[in-house]
């Protein structure tokens, strides 16, 4: 069992106070007690964690610590429970004891909800400024303002942080028990490891004018060429790299239907039974059927998240 009830990157304990982001005066006196996450931005957006055993800890530090100017003025997140702000920064990440820099694809399943929700949001909206220095409508250069959760420029041409919308699918057969199988796909972009080959989760963005279910229906039947049928959300997350968000789905399709992949979107894609991802889930050594070994997706990943749905039987409950 997964024992996941929501995707792991779709956790928080933040309240975003928005209205807070428009208050200077309040911003500035939260500043001086707030609990601050430093990122690097010249690292993949890393931060620092303490601790080698699960859950890992964030390193919050308090504003007068930055050991260095941050690269950017201080992004507002929210409030703690217990009444702190947090802000994060772009800087270098600072020499601690015990301190390790990590990112958030290896150690967003491990983090608390409160870790996993700060880290998320900070490393989307880092990611959305770096790419926004200009504003699309005038070209000119853009400032930070509403603390970090605005752009403008010189003419007051105001933009907001924007995310993705992309579908992804654990396309199924309605098979019962350990025979029951998936359908998985590598995608013909990803680096390739010498005798290993990782599958997962057909996904796609959704375009202009089109639903989400719609999508599921036209990214599946172009990049496996099957038809897909009782289609169900299963829940959303952030994928902040740079800034996506990911709809979760579940759909059934006929399992003795031909597979005929686009190679440009995918290079290879086969049916998967219940007892070959359990097994690689365990550790072992799953043949996908010319001797290379399965590898599934990365435990921060939605996409594991509906393998691990559909493997749990969650299907076959009638949900």
């Amino acid at each position: 069992m997964s024992g996941e009830s929501v995707p792991p990157l779709a956790r928080s304990t933040l309240d975003r106070a928005a209205h807070r982001r428009t208050d200077p005066q309040w911003l500035a006196e939260a500043w001086e007690r707030a609990r601050v996450l430093v990122l690097d931005s010249t690292a993949e957006g890393r931060a620092l964690v303490r601790g080698a055993a699960a859950p890992p800890e964030l390193v919050l530090l308090g504003s007068g610590e930055l050991p260095e100017v941050p690269r950017s003025v201080p992004m507002f997140l929210g409030v703690e429970p217990d009444g702190v702000p947090v802000f994060a920064v772009d800087g270098p990440l600072p020499e601690l004891p015990g301190a390790r820099a990590v990112h958030l694809r290896d150690v967003g399943h491990l983090l608390t909800d409160r870790d996993a929700g700060i880290f998320t949001t900070a490393l989307a909206l880092l990611n959305w400024h770096l790419r926004h220095g200009y504003s699309a409508g005038s070209g000119r250069p853009t400032q930070v303002d509403e603390a970090g959760w605005s752009r403008i420029d010189p003419a007051g041409d105001r933009a907001w942080p924007r995310t993705d919308p992309a579908m992804i699918v654990l396309v199924h057969d309605g098979g019962a028990g350990p025979d029951g199988r998936c359908l998985l796909g590598n995608n013909a972009a990803w680096p390739g490891v010498p005798g290993r080959r990782r599958y997962s989760c057909l996904a796609g963005y959704v375009e202009p004018g089109e639903s989400a279910e719609a999508a599921v229906l036209r990214e599946v039947r172009e990049e496996v060429g099957v038809a897909v049928e009782g289609i169900a959300y299963a829940g959303s997350q952030a994928w902040p790299f740079p800034g996506s968000l990911m709809l979760g789905f579940l759909a059934r399709a006929d399992a003795d239907a031909p597979v005929r992949v686009d190679p440009v979107e995918i290079a290879h894609a086969r049916w998967f039974t219940r007892r070959e991802i359990g097994a690689a889930l365990a550790g072992r050594d799953v043949d996908t059927g010319d001797g290379e070994l399965l590898v599934l997706p990365p435990p921060a990943s939605i996409a594991l998240f509906l393998i691990h749905r559909w493997l749990d039987g969650w299907l076959d409950g009638g949900h």
